[in-house]
């Protein structure tokens, strides 16, 4: 009893005691009236006391005062209430941790409901999130999917600020955690990818976890933006950070002393953002000559306020992550750490179509296909791709007597064709179900749809003309649309805002969807001049690349390039010119026929052959080059990768001939030019027809295993194989291992950092063995141990030809040092060797010392970053002592 007379009269003194700390730190008032009220220990007049207080300091004193006179109950509930509702009160936590306290069992039965500000909106916030994310519709499907039905992860692939890889994310959570992160001092998560890879769906699962709290972060707010929604807003409309949060994300309805923005303010660490799609701002954001926003209570442009906050001039510490297109660069200081997306891995893509296809007959129909056509499988490693191709099968199985994927050569274009012939098939009369399936007829549904198609096209083309992805209804009237053609597929409205007198804004289902659109305008335009096919063409030429134009920060924000520009990057427009060279091919003959006037078309396909014959020999020629070794090098540029996409889309040999032919460089440097496993195909289908032998560096790229299935042809011409980082696995050597050894030409194979392992280990020694010319591999960074090591050990003292081998950072040991200890002894060619980073301690280094007295022709050994002790040091300095050809020894 005593014991609980001193409990009360403890608690009714902290009060007392910690008086000024409370009346200094309690911000939520209105939370501790409705309980105090609720549980009776305040009455209606008591509440309406306080409301009358004026400063919100008196308030609480009046609250301390009235609570203290009720008695220690009512002082102890005071104090549980703090406890319990820990968002609202959470500078007090310490507070609670200081005094030691503990609720009573009587205590913690009492209830305690939270109608804090800053917790209702922190609730509202993750129920309008959960119900704007848990539907997939940023495709523009009629039927809603839910996310957890259809979402699927793509890789995730970190980089440092020199744009090496770090490895892979294997969750969402640890792209807000602190892996990979390269600058501490930076603001972004910038996440990075090519058109369609998966980032807008990445962000709404982002967002969609942390509305079901199953994220892991302690962010209790979260806002998310389209990058395109500021080209939306007035130039001259002005508006605060609060009006950006609030009023154009989610509202708190119950907040009348903004606590929740001063919250946000005190606390930026709680919040997250996204910004999706930073390469679609469309304006000269050097042109803002007003000073940066660093108030959060000023009224700026609302571009103003966006690159406020990504500088860290606005809620510095709040965690953000901004999407963008591949080709955008931001300055490091400013990045916090860098994602590049890389589509499906194999395995995601067979869990994509479990997930597409519930039906295992479907399933093992698609997987049939896909697995007979290695360039079908590497378009589908792009989510978008695969979703129009699964999407098109679906839609057109469940319409006609038999459907199945195209099975030779399938291109962008036919991709893009499948969505539009889904949309357009929407026109048909729905069948009864008693009814048989009609027999499927292409060119009748692009006939019958050509008015609402030609309309969508004009709209697309005059948009990328005049830079935007956005579309008013009256530029639609304006295009011969109507109402019904609305629900085709092709457009959807822009739900950003909740202004109810703004007009209806609307945007294709896809950016790449307009560029096809633009592309088919382009073919059926009949009143301009032929060569405004070429627009685009012209353009891009003169933009160069993506990559040569850098976005980056200056003291007051971000700085554009000095031409005026409408998009970030010209990808869009690259697109556009590949989906008419794909519209103007051979193949598509037929059906555009129907569409457009033969002689029109005639003149349309001259016009192009002639353009992108010579623009291969014209693009390289324009590019620095050197010699060495006898050979002509030239390092391209990405523009090169768009022009042969664009010759694969028509298909035409003669041009794929003479582009082949336009190509006197012997060596091609195609690194860091962000090829992925689809563009094989088009280098493929050029370099075939190349008649003398080629040297080809694709390092740093994303090619896959499907990109070499598609190099394959190519092979029997090149004499340097340089894949390295490209995400390769033993399926590649099994394809390099059968080509390489068939025709015995190659001198250089790079796979630095891939994921080999002793398989693939074994079939490089068989190269290594078996081709008489070759005298450099690199394969380091890869997965070999102690298996792997033997193998290549052996095929290295069985070579004659082999003067260079790197093994830098796998895992052979001292098992696969004795393998190469062995083939050390008196190898006649062999200069440079490294073996560091492999485990080996000293009793393999031993062994390789001992067996280099034996050799004196190695220049260059390194072994750094083993496992070696002081008992090895002596016979080093035994062999360093000695007369051996060792010139470099690390």
């Amino acid at each position: 009893m005593g014991q609980v007379e001193e409990a009360r009269v403890s608690c009714i003194d902290l009060l007392t005691c910690h008086r000024e700390l409370l009346v200094s730190t309690l911000r939520s008032i209105q939370c501790l009236l409705d309980n105090l009220l609720a549980n009776r220990f305040f009455c209606e007049e008591d509440v309406e006391i306080v409301q009358r207080t004026v400063t919100k300091p008196n308030q609480v004193r009046k609250i301390l005062e009235l609570v203290q006179c009720k008695g220690e109950d009512a002082c102890e509930y005071f104090v549980f209430i703090i406890y319990k509702i820990r968002d609202a009160y959470i500078d007090l936590q310490p507070w609670l941790k200081e005094i030691n306290y503990k609720p009573s069992r009587d205590m913690e039965e009492m209830k305690v409901v939270n109608t804090d500000p800053i917790s209702r909106y922190c609730e509202k916030q993750r129920h309008e999130m959960s119900r704007d994310t848990s539907f997939i519709m940023s495709y523009g499907q009629q039927d809603e999917t839910r996310l957890e039905d259809l979402y699927t992860d793509t890789v995730m692939e970190l980089f440092n600020d020199a744009n090496e890889s770090l490895g892979f994310i294997q969750s969402l959570n640890q792209l807000l955690g602190e892996d990979g992160v390269f600058n501490p001092q930076g603001e972004i998560i910038y996440v990075m990818g090519d058109a369609g890879v998966g980032k807008s769906i990445l962000l709404q699962k982002l967002q969609n976890l942390w509305s079901k709290r199953e994220l892991q972060t302690d962010a209790i707010f979260f806002f998310k933006f389209r990058c395109r929604m500021f080209s939306i807003f007035k130039e001259a409309e002005q508006m605060s950070l609060r009006d950006l949060l609030f009023k154009y994300n989610c509202y708190p309805d119950h907040d009348p002393d903004n606590e929740v923005f001063d919250y946000i303010l005190r606390f930026p660490d709680k919040v997250v953002f996204t910004f999706d799609g930073y390469d679609e701002i469309q304006e000269d954001i050097d042109l803002m000559n007003v000073p940066e926003v660093v108030s959060p209570e000023d009224k700026a442009n609302s571009l103003q306020l966006l690159l406020s906050l990504l500088c860290g001039k606005l809620l510095k510490g709040s965690k953000k992550i901004l999407t963008t297109r591949t080709g955008i660069e931001l300055q490091s200081r400013v990045i916090k750490k860098k994602v590049v997306l890389r589509g499906f891995s194999p395995d995601h893509l067979k869990t994509y179509i479990k997930l597409q296809f519930k039906e295992q007959e479907h399933r093992d129909l698609v997987s049939v296909q896909l697995d007979a056509s290695p360039h079908l499988c590497g378009l589908c490693s792009t989510p978008l791709f695969s979703w129009i191709v699964f999407k098109s099968f679906r839609h057109l199985h469940t319409m006609h007597d038999t459907f199945h994927l195209p099975e030779t050569s399938i291109t962008l274009t036919d991709i893009f064709l499948l969505l539009s012939e889904v949309f357009l098939s929407r026109l048909a009369t729905p069948a009864s179900p008693l009814l048989k399936k009609s027999t499927r007829c292409t060119s009748e549904t692009f006939r019958v749809g050509l008015r609402p198609l030609a309309g969508f096209a004009k709209l697309a083309l005059q948009g990328l003309e005049r830079g935007s992805f956005l579309c008013s209804q009256e530029e639609i009237s304006e295009c011969g649309l109507t109402e019904d053609d609305m629900a085709l597929g092709f457009l959807r409205p822009i739900h950003e805002f909740d202004a109810s007198d703004a007009p209806a804004t609307f945007e294709f289902i896809h950016i790449t969807l307009q560029s096809f659109l633009a592309a088919f305008a382009l073919v059926l335009d009949k009143q301009t001049s032929g060569n405004s096919i070429l627009k685009f063409f012209t353009e891009c030429s003169r933009r160069r690349d993506p990559c040569c134009l850098p976005l980056a920060f200056c003291t007051t924000g971000f700085v554009k390039p000095r031409e005026k520009r409408p998009f970030s990057t010209n990808e869009h427009l690259q697109f556009t010119n590949l989906f008419l060279s794909g519209l103007l091919s051979k193949t598509q003959a037929s059906l555009m026929g129907l569409l457009v006037s033969p002689v029109l078309l005639k003149k349309k396909r001259a016009l192009l052959k002639a353009y992108l014959s010579s623009s291969v020999k014209v693009h390289l020629e324009g590019l620095p080059c050197h010699t060495a070794d006898g050979e002509k090098k030239v390092h391209v540029l990405p523009h090169f990768l768009w022009i042969l996409r664009c010759i694969f889309e028509t298909g035409s040999k003669d041009i794929a001939k003479m582009t082949a032919k336009g190509i006197t460089a012997g060596f091609i440097k195609l690194g860091y030019c962000n090829v992925y496993s689809g563009d094989c195909t088009a280098i493929n289908f050029v370099l075939q027809h190349r008649q003398k032998l080629l040297g080809l560096d694709m390092d740093n790229n994303n090619i896959s295993d499907y990109g070499v299935k598609q190099l394959q042809p190519s092979f029997c011409k090149m004499t340097i194989v340089r894949l390295c980082v490209n995400n390769l696995t033993d399926s590649s050597m099994e394809v390099l291992a059968e080509e390489l050894c068939k025709h015995k030409i190659v001198k250089v194979l790079g796979l630095y950092n891939n994921n080999i392992t002793d398989a693939g280990a074994k079939l490089v020694a068989q190269i290594i063995e078996e081709c008489p010319q070759l005298a450099v591999v690199k394969v380091g960074k890869n997965k070999i141990t102690p298996v792997g090591g033997r193998y290549l050990a052996m095929a290295v003292k069985k070579s004659a030809s082999i003067f260079d081998l790197g093994m830098w950072g796998n895992s052979i040991g001292d098992e696969g040092a004795e393998a190469f200890a062995e083939a050390l002894k008196n190898h006649p060619r062999l200069t440079n060797l490294s073996l560091a980073a492999n485990g080996i301690t000293s009793s393999g280094g031993k062994c390789l010392a001992e067996a280099l007295k034996e050799n004196t022709v190695l220049r260059i050994f390194w072994l750094v970053q083993n496992e070696m002790m002081d008992d090895s040091a002596p016979h080093w300095a035994e062999l360093i002592q000695a007369n051996t050809g060792l010139s470099h020894l690390w």
